[in-house]
């Protein structure tokens, strides 16, 4: 008998404040007493829906359970910026180029954009969750106007378009004059995530899958030719498990040491009036990334996706235990009001609604994990940085990897190496965190 029981199980800090914006969702079905399926899929975020996703597509008759430790769109999907990337976007890097087959990684980034509007389609998703607008790469400073450069021309040798706004441009999209540049790539799907993950479990539920929320799997044991999944309340006998846990899936102990567990920080405003969007000026709906990628992320959206709002991503923080301190969120926070009036002093004094830490999942050499842990159990793990795509891509092949095929997917990812060992603690968190703040402090103004 095989067992693997959970070290511990999601902690969130702050609301999910996607998922807040949005009308309320129906009670939670919480598994109770015992089920079975021939697939179980361990997370609902967009690795496990998709993965769920897949597995209907491939075995129209088969039962698919998918167990989800909180609500849908309040774990880690409900909690990144929405930016749906289709170029390389390697946030180890200094500019975003990648290091290895772009074309490939731009291939298969695409092959997930497209899944992902053939779920809207398929599932009736409002169109609004899924706008594909593009982003820009803001620049603040002369030396992130050259990053935007080597970048663009990085995309040049690939082939892929891109275009430069200068400042004036830029204030007129964003109505700040923070920017002395931008640099504007057309394939990027600007998500409303919530939504997204939201309708993406409602049309899962109206095709057969059982969706269980608020169902922590605390335990995975195989005897014979099955496992069996246990929660709380319940469990669950399955043929094949997928684990789409990201970085939670150190917890089952896999890949310990391996896996880099950085948290994410960003803050929402309040619905803006009428007063404040006048002063404002600049569009509706806007995405920014910065041109250093550790830099601040801005974006703002409109009332289709939940109020006039706009959005402020900064700093980061290595978390081994998988679990964001308030004092972090705390002094976050006043990073985020301090970036958000550098860029908006029109707005000085707006008060934030929301403000949140998200888990994402690295690894020391950028790969992800996506192959067979055992017999009948796969994991869909590690987005690096890129959760919507990467772990729409992981989710895919996970469930193409159960259901007995052997697509160029599966085996782009499991030719990549195993994730490199990261260094014993205290020195591996005292190294990395001193290392997020040197290179939050070297981005600056961006």
């Amino acid at each position: 008998m095989t067992t693997h029981a959970a070290r511990r199980t999601p902690v969130h800090r702050g609301p999910a404040a996607w998922s807040a914006i949005l009308p309320g969702q129906p009670a939670p079905v919480v598994l109770e007493g015992a089920a079975r399926a021939d697939f179980a899929v361990v997370g609902g975020g967009f690795a496990g829906l998709s993965a769920a996703l897949r597995l209907r597509q491939l075995n129209p008759g088969a039962t698919v359970a998918v167990l989800e430790a909180s609500r849908l769109a309040e774990g880690a999907s409900g909690r990144n910026s929405g930016f749906m990337i289709d170029l390389p976007h390697e946030v180890q890097s200094d500019d975003y180029a990648g290091g290895g087959d772009d074309r490939a990684v731009i291939g298969f980034n695409r092959q997930a954009i497209a899944f992902a509007a053939e779920a809207v389609e398929r599932f009736g998703i409002d169109r609004s969750f899924f706008d594909p607008v593009g982003k820009v790469n803001g620049a603040a400073s002369a030396e992130a106007d050259a990053l935007n450069r080597s970048y663009a021309g990085h995309l040049a040798t690939l082939g892929e378009p891109s275009e430069r706004l200068d400042g004036q441009a830029m204030q007129e999209l964003t109505g700040s004059r923070h920017y002395v540049s931008g640099l504007y790539t057309p394939g990027t799907v600007m998500l409303q995530p919530a939504g997204y993950i939201r309708g993406l479990g409602e049309g899962l539920r109206r095709e057969g899958v059982s969706v269980w929320e608020n169902s922590p799997v605390t335990g995975l044991s195989r005897q014979g030719g099955a496992w069996t999944v246990t929660t709380p309340r319940g469990r669950i006998e399955a043929g094949q498990v997928i684990l789409a846990n990201n970085g939670h899936l150190e917890s089952f102990g896999f890949a310990r040491h391996r896996l880099m567990h950085v948290f994410l920080y960003a803050s929402m405003t309040v619905d803006l009036d009428a007063t404040a969007l006048k002063a404002l000026g600049g569009r509706p709906r806007w995405g920014v990334t910065p041109s250093d990628p550790m830099g601040t992320t801005m974006r703002r959206i409109d009332t289709a996706l939940g109020g006039n709002r706009i959005i402020t991503r900064t700093c980061a923080s290595f978390e081994p235990d998988m679990e964001a301190a308030e004092s972090t969120l705390r002094r976050t926070a006043r990073v985020h009001r301090r970036k958000f009036e550098e860029r908006f002093p029109q707005l000085a004094g707006t008060r934030m609604e929301y403000t949140w830490a998200g888990h994402l999942c690295l690894t020391r050499n950028a790969v992800s994990l996506m192959r067979a842990l055992d017999d009948g159990l796969f994991a869909a793990c590690v987005c690096n940085g890129l959760g919507t795509t990467r772990s729409t891509l992981t989710g895919i092949a996970a469930a193409e990897r159960a259901s007995g095929q052997n697509t160029p997917l599966i085996r782009h990812f499991e030719a990549e190496a195993e994730p490199t060992r990261l260094p014993p603690p205290p020195i591996s968190t005292l190294g990395a965190n001193a290392y997020l703040r040197w290179k939050e402090w070297r981005a600056g103004k961006e």
